[in-house]
């Protein structure tokens, strides 16, 4: 009987002990880091959840509601929100991290975890032209000229958080033909052709144009064009600094979506507004013009930054005729009274054929911020408005204005008019396919006399502005346009959200705390809030301080990535 009962059980036993091995051999090894007693906000734009996010390496391994998980190291997030690290959809220069690591701080302090850079300017491709001597970094001397070499300089400097970049339009028109205006010849063209195909297949997101800064805004609408196309083949994007931000702000993005429709790409429009009080009333109907072309099937998005001053070069206020053949030959010329008295002229007069941001201001440099001075040598100007400045100075308002803009032939004389207002900042940032940007450079308090107050807190100041206090999004809609439909927008498909298998990049706040402390007055102020914050499973923010390592990726878009 105990033979039989043998023989009975020992094929069960063996098929259990089989089974058993499997699971034993497969064990996936402990979690690297759990957060706990979290509120997740998965960046979908779901509800919160109460639960733990699981890290193993650079990626997320567990998500789980309610009970904890286990971990080497367990951080208690206490009722915290975790949500995905944020994406700065339009943040301008990247060099930077590698030339001043301290310029980091000003991101990584708002809970930005990836960068995207881009305009009509790019940091690659380059010649000798455009990048007429070598950079030294950390006693290194560097060089490149496409994408490829200059994502892996980044890369061996090592990078604090994840950047994504563009090929610029007017980068390329540079490249070939130099600032002067005039089109390119079919050769010319195709040249221009061939170094976005390069960038492109080097891993940029799409091509970019600025549209009101020379030699951007000689490019024709089917020069724009053929250049998209060339990025449609790679599945990228065309994003833009629209033509017109004012009154001619509905050609602008009629413009825009042109170039898409028969580029054959989608469309993103940078930090949508309409700038003059007398323009005010045009973003209902830009609004309405891009969620038809949304029904109708063709991919526009747009972003925005949360203040109602926005930035740009001063040398922005002269017609854009004045630079036609080279902005240095007429920096130059500018010196001449007789020019200044005619560009005054022309800048005063009651109706402008292109986008007068003097007008913008109410005819008024009272409204118009400095907030960078360039090569300026009293960088006592820094803050003040022109007016204001000029005063100190002791200086007539105009001349001093022609000086400044004079100094802007290395690093341009940066101001902020006041042109918006808080209305249309609520109407966009409604609009479902809006997301947020800085638009501007990150910046190192210890080496910057000034600058934008975006550049340090445009994201804690969506959170603390617009929801926490005046209620315009729920924080669950607001964490989804910083990080999944940024991702999304952007072909980075593997992060922006919490779950198993994507990017760790992750941001652990109080939402009751988080805010911004940069003004227009003391611009050079952290954002405070982030406890947190995780760029590809490493720690660069620890319990609130800054850890200083350098986890970030040069990311760039495949072909299996676009959207």
């Amino acid at each position: 009987m105990k033979r039989l009962l043998r023989a009975r059980l020992w094929p069960l036993l063996s098929i259990a002990l089989v089974a058993r091995v499997p699971v034993a051999l497969a064990a996936e090894p402990a979690l690297d880091l759990a957060i706990v007693n979290a509120r997740i906000v998965d960046g979908a734009g779901n509800p919160w959840f109460r639960g733990s996010v699981g890290i193993r390496g650079e990626r997320i391994a567990e998500v789980r509601a309610g009970a904890p998980l286990a971990a080497r190291r367990v951080i208690d997030a206490g009722g915290r929100v975790v949500a995905p690290g944020f994406i700065d959809l339009m943040g301008q220069s990247t060099l930077i991290y590698i030339q001043d690591r301290g310029a980091a701080e000003s991101r990584l302090r708002q809970g930005i975890t990836t960068h995207h850079h881009g305009e009509g300017s790019s940091h690659a491709p380059l010649n000798r032209r455009l990048q007429p001597r070598d950079l030294s970094i950390d006693g290194k001397t560097v060089r490149w000229s496409t994408y490829a070499e200059y994502f892996k300089i980044l890369e061996d400097f090592g990078l604090p958080l994840n950047v994504v970049h563009n090929v610029g339009a007017a980068q390329v028109r540079q490249l070939v033909i130099g600032d002067v205006n005039r089109p390119p010849t079919p050769a010319e063209l195709a040249e221009m052709e061939r170094h976005v195909d390069q960038a492109m297949r080097d891993g940029a997101v799409g091509l970019s144009t600025s549209l009101i800064y020379p030699p951007g805004i000689y490019a024709s609408t089917d020069e724009l064009v053929a250049l998209a196309r060339v990025a449609a083949r790679h599945g990228g994007v065309y994003y833009s600094h629209i033509r017109n931000e004012s009154g001619g702000l509905i050609a602008a993005i009629d413009e825009a979506m042109h170039i898409g429709r028969v580029g054959g790409l989608p469309v993103h429009i940078y930090h949508l507004k309409a700038a003059g009080r007398a323009h005010w009333p045009l973003i209902p109907q830009a609004i309405g013009k891009i969620d038809a072309a949304r029904r109708a099937g063709l991919d526009v998005t747009a972003d925005v930054y949360p203040y109602v001053r926005n930035g740009l070069n001063l040398g922005a206020f002269l017609p854009p005729w004045h630079y036609d053949a080279g902005r240095e030959k007429f920096l130059t010329a500018l010196s001449d009274p007789a020019l200044r008295r005619k560009v005054r002229a022309e800048v005063e007069a009651p109706v402008s054929e292109w986008e007068n941001w003097f007008h913008h201001v109410g005819r008024d440099w009272d409204k118009v911020l400095i907030t960078g001075s360039g090569d300026f040598p009293d960088k006592r100007i820094a803050g003040l408005s022109v007016a204001a400045a000029a005063k100190l100075l002791n200086r007539d308002v105009w001349d001093f204005a022609f000086d400044l803009i004079q100094y802007e032939r290395t690093r341009g004389a940066s101001v902020a008019p006041e042109s918006m207002d808080e209305q249309q900042k609520h109407q966009i940032l409604r609009a479902p396919w809006t997301m947020i940007d800085t638009d501007t450079s990150p910046a190192n308090p210890a080496h910057t006399a000034s600058t934008h107050p975006r550049a340090f807190g445009a994201f804690p100041r969506v959170l603390a502005k617009y929801v926490r206090e005046e209620g315009v999004l729920t924080l669950e809609e607001a964490v989804r346009r910083m990080t999944s439909l940024a991702a999304n927008r952007l072909g980075l498909l593997d992060r922006g959200r919490i779950a198993p298998g994507l990017a760790a990049d992750l941001a652990i706040f109080d939402p009751e705390k988080i805010t911004d402390r940069a003004t227009f007055t003391s611009p050079l102020r952290f954002a405070e809030g982030i406890d947190f914050l995780f760029v590809n499973g490493t720690p660069v923010i620890d319990a609130g301080q800054l850890t200083h390592a350098r986890p970030g990726r040069a990311l760039r878009r495949t072909a299996s990535s676009a959207p």
